[in-house]
């Protein structure tokens, strides 16, 4: 079957330690429906874009990495929004654990749970952006409803799949106690959520903005400071943050 369901993928990365425990093969696939205003990856955003392969092409070419993995590494597929091609996934997850590889989906949650149920059988574990913690924020610089994602984690709490959550911290936008109180509330009223990490926002995608000769809407917003940065970690002690 991993021989004939293909998806498209924007690109590789070999030996990845931001995207999950341990050392991990990443896919990030093409397709995202949101418009973040911090987004990294624009490159990402068309569905058609890409290279096609395989589920069986993506497992092996983590297999190559495999002794790197570790007791806690495997092989995360990231976007985009790898949820936009939930057969694909629950192909390349399901061979995965055919070889005995970790799992681990990076989403935004932004797809209904109900959709995402063969996915969500193969996974060990789920990095869960919860971007803001206001509706507002949602609307205006992510393109759905807060509820979308809540609701996701409602489903993985149910399932009981274990779950990172993360946020990239924006000056001006969520950089304050109150949000990542709020966030650490969230994770609080959710014990499938074991780790909350802070990620600075960083604008070395402004060159791919450039060269696709389109905004980036957060071009003229600093970075944080290291020292915001420890002020609001340290409010999520306890949860790896």
């Amino acid at each position: 079957m991993g021989q004939t369901i293909t998806g498209r993928v924007h690109s590789f990365q070999s030996l990845g330690t931001l995207d999950g425990p341990g050392v991990r093969f990443v896919a990030f696939l093409q397709g995202c429906p949101l418009r973040c205003g911090c987004c990294h990856n624009p490159d990402t955003w068309d569905v058609s874009g890409g290279s096609e392969y395989t589920a069986q092409d993506v497992v092996n070419r983590a297999l190559r990495c495999r002794s790197y993995f570790g007791s806690e590494g495997g092989l995360t597929l990231s976007g985009g929004e790898p949820l936009l091609q939930q057969d694909f996934a629950a192909e390349v997850f399901r061979l995965c654990h055919e070889s005995g590889v970790n799992t681990c989906l990076d989403t935004s949650g932004c797809i209904a749970p109900e959709l995402c149920g063969p996915v969500l059988q193969e996974t060990d574990r789920v990095l869960l952006d919860i971007k803001y913690t206001s509706e507002e924020m949602y609307l205006q610089h992510v393109g759905c409803s807060l509820e979308k994602p809540l609701r996701f984690l409602e489903a993985l709490q149910l399932k009981q799949i274990p779950v990172t959550l993360r946020q990239v911290i924006i000056p001006g936008l969520n950089d304050n106690e109150e949000n990542t109180a709020a966030l650490l509330a969230i994770a609080k009223a959710h014990p499938c959520v074991d780790k909350v990490e802070l990620l600075p926002f960083r604008k070395i995608c402004q060159t791919k903005y450039d060269m696709m000769k389109i905004p980036f809407p957060f071009g003229g917003i600093p970075e944080p400071e290291q020292q915001k940065m420890e002020l609001l970690r340290k409010l999520l002690e306890g949860y790896g943050g």
